[in-house]
């Protein structure tokens, strides 16, 4: 073998050797990738689950919000009116007592003024509710406040102005409960 034959084939070792090297250093820096891309993978999935449960238990504390709030509505409305009545029960004695004392002596004076006393308690307690009546005679005709039943004609009052009430309005707070029954000049 001639000394360029020998050069040859080290030359061809050398190289095949650097690229046995380069491909198990590609080799490994694409196992070292993949197991880079792995773990990343596999953290990915964690976080992914944690989201999931952190979701579900979000989805858990709502639905049980919910159903408490249902709940304390129902009772809220179940029992909103028993401080009320709770204000009403005494009026509700007094008319019992002034009906047993007029049934007993006839005296319907004193039944009368009983039940005027009555009226005033039980007025005093709407009033401290929000219940205030609505002004209607002498006023401008509001369809909000006042539902016309008749148009009369009045040379007292001007064209639509409420001449006479026939049933009360009432408001509770700001709102209308019912509206007055009115007779309007026409």
């Amino acid at each position: 073998m001639s000394a360029k034959e020998t050069q040859n084939d080290t030359l061809d070792t050398v190289l095949d050797e650097a690229a046995q090297e380069q491909n198990g250093a590609e080799e490994s820096a694409q196992t070292e990738e993949e197991t880079t891309e792995s773990a990343r993978y596999v953290e990915l999935v964690k976080q992914a689950e944690e989201a999931q449960q952190r979701y579900l238990r979000a989805q858990a504390d709502f639905d049980n919000f919910r159903r408490r709030t249902v709940k304390e509505k129902e009772e809220l409305a179940q029992y909103a009116s028993m401080k009320l009545i709770n204000q009403l029960l005494p009026v509700v004695d007094n008319f019992e007592r002034a009906i047993a004392a007029s049934s007993s002596n006839n005296d319907f004076e004193s039944m009368a003024k009983g039940v005027d006393m009555i009226f005033r308690l039980m007025s005093q307690t709407l009033d401290a509710e929000g219940l205030k009546p609505i002004v209607a005679v002498g006023e401008p005709f509001n369809p909000e406040f006042h539902q016309a039943i008749m148009q009369v004609e009045s040379d007292e009052y001007e064209e639509g102005i409420v001449v006479e009430e026939v049933q009360k309005g009432y408001m509770l707070k700001e709102k209308v409960l019912r509206p007055a029954m009115v007779k309007v000049s026409g």
